[in-house]
């Protein structure tokens, strides 16, 4: 098909929940590129919105899954899963996790990260449902994530909305603590906050958090779903940051690109969930988890962890060099690893994103803000080619 004939069907066919796209449509990929359907080559420097951590067709991945498709996609979890618990294994020996579960998306990761906290206080005996989050945050769109979201845009129509979520400043301890009461059961925080425009948390403030939390028996909550799997440098944020929660979510890159969500959650609370307390269909099933356990294989054998810090250090010297050309242009830059923020003049933000489009440059827009999340393979030469785009826009 060519892409006048898939909008068409679109159009006809599908739900209008995205608007008008991009216009365009791909078929196929090879390392950081993207290949249209009318064979024109695209850099993504979205991933996927942080999916495509190794790319696209990714010999080793791309094996891996077709080996499992040719055995076997789906039981149910009736019956145990050996890719589930090998998985199940690589996550907790790589993060601050003791335990983990699998489900499908990140929200569905977070809906079980709340459940989890709620059905701790609510085996201790004690009424304690509140869940704190941030200004600014987004944490999925289900009904109880898009509680905890703190974006207006998002709520809105839903009203009212699932009880028990307040929202307040992010990076103000102080402003936590007012929100704290004797019901207070989780804070949950991205340690950077990627939708409103990649804005990382200050150390102090997550160190502060924990402390809290150990003080009044809080569960402090870790949504990585854009931030799991290497995207800072290490396999977790909190790793990058230093401090363990109680319980993580992930999602996105932990698949490389097949769907899975998961939780890694300390002893202590997730030993509240007995069985027939939570669950999932398609949740770990045979052909998820082994694209997962194929992506752990395939950071430690490429060293993607490395790459990441290297390739991060060498993108931000060069925005900076940028930034320094054009002040006036180039606002701020944010970055935590690989996940960057190019924040731009406001009048010329929408400009820059679709040129950089119409320059075969996959980005996306958050506000005023060009937000960055590319394959963890990325190279100086790729990087270099972006930057020169930039410039030249800018110009």
């Amino acid at each position: 098909m060519n892409l006048e004939e898939i909008k068409a069907l679109d159009k006809k066919y599908y739900m209008n929940t995205f608007g008008d796209r991009l216009p365009v449509a791909f078929e196929s990929g090879e390392g950081i590129k993207l290949y249209s359907t009318d064979g024109e080559a695209y850099y993504d420097f979205l991933g996927g919105i942080a999916v495509n951590a190794l790319g696209h067709h990714n010999k080793k991945l791309t094996e891996a899954i077709k080996k499992q498709a040719d055995k076997l996609l789906h039981t149910s979890n009736l019956y145990y899963i050996e890719n589930q618990a090998v998985l199940a294994k690589e996550l907790c020996e790589h993060s601050c996790a003791d335990k983990a579960f699998f489900c499908s998306t990140g929200a569905e990761a977070n809906e079980g990260a709340i459940k989890l906290a709620k059905k701790y206080f609510y085996n201790k005996g004690e009424e304690r449902y509140e869940i704190i989050s941030l200004d600014k945050s987004f944490h999925g769109r289900t009904l109880a994530t898009v509680a905890a979201t703190g974006q207006e845009k998002y709520q809105k129509p839903y009203r009212p909305l699932v009880p028990g979520f307040i929202q307040v400043e992010p990076n103000s301890l102080e402003a936590v603590k007012a929100a704290v009461t004797d019901k207070t059961a989780a804070i949950m925080i991205e340690l950077i906050q990627g939708e409103s425009g990649v804005y990382p948390m200050d150390r102090e403030y997550v160190k502060g958090l924990r402390e809290l939390c150990d003080e009044k028996e809080i569960i402090l909550i870790f949504d990585e779903v854009q931030t799991g799997m290497g995207r800072c440098g290490e396999y977790f944020a909190h790793q990058y940051y230093g401090i363990e929660p109680d319980i993580f979510t992930c999602a996105k890159a932990l698949g490389g690109g097949v769907p899975i969500g998961g939780i890694g959650a300390k002893d202590f609370v997730a030993s509240a969930f007995s069985p027939g307390d939570h669950g999932t269909t398609f949740g770990g099933n045979p052909l998820a988890t082994a694209a997962g356990v194929a992506v752990f294989k395939i950071f430690e054998e490429e060293n993607i962890l490395e790459n990441v810090r290297k390739m991060s250090a060498y993108f931000m010297e060069r925005l900076k060099e940028l930034k320094e050309k054009y002040p006036d242009k180039i606002r701020d830059l944010r970055n935590a690893g690989l996940l960057i923020g190019i924040e731009l003049e406001e009048s010329i933000s929408k400009a820059v994103f679709t040129e950089l489009f119409e320059n075969k440059y996959l980005t996306s827009l958050c506000k005023n803000t060009i937000r960055i999340a590319p394959p963890l393979i990325i190279e100086k030469n790729d990087i270099d080619g972006f930057v020169n785009t930039l410039e030249r826009i800018l110009k």
